[in-house]
């Protein structure tokens, strides 16, 4: 793997780290939406909200673009081809019983 590639995977990873922009990725599966139709259900400025989009735009996980005078976020789907093809290598942990590895966990850490 490049130097490259696993920067892409860090940006991406990273981009997706954060539960707000998840959820505007979700969103944003529906179809193109205006960035004050992004940041309606969300209790933050819309600074904030702009903040979010620059990350996931830096990712390439979504695309910006100005109609008029209204900027429209779309869906970059893939961009995160790259995630999924390196989640998928792992494709052994689909086998792995996470009752019994939750369970280990608690033993060994005393949770």
């Amino acid at each position: 793997m490049t130097w490259a590639m696993t920067n892409a995977l860090d940006i991406t990873f990273a981009a997706l780290a954060d539960g707000t922009r998840r959820a505007i990725l979700t969103m944003l599966l529906e179809d193109d939406m205006a960035v004050t139709d992004v940041a309606e259900p969300f209790d933050m400025s819309l600074a904030a909200i702009s903040k979010h989009l620059t990350i996931l735009t830096r990712a390439g996980l979504i695309s910006q673009e100005k109609r008029g005078r209204v900027k429209w976020c779309k869906l970059e789907p893939q961009a995160m081809r790259e995630a999924i093809v390196w989640i998928e290598s792992f494709g052994q942990l689909e086998a792995l019983n996470f009752d019994a590895f939750e369970r280990f966990l608690d033993r060994e850490l005393g949770s």
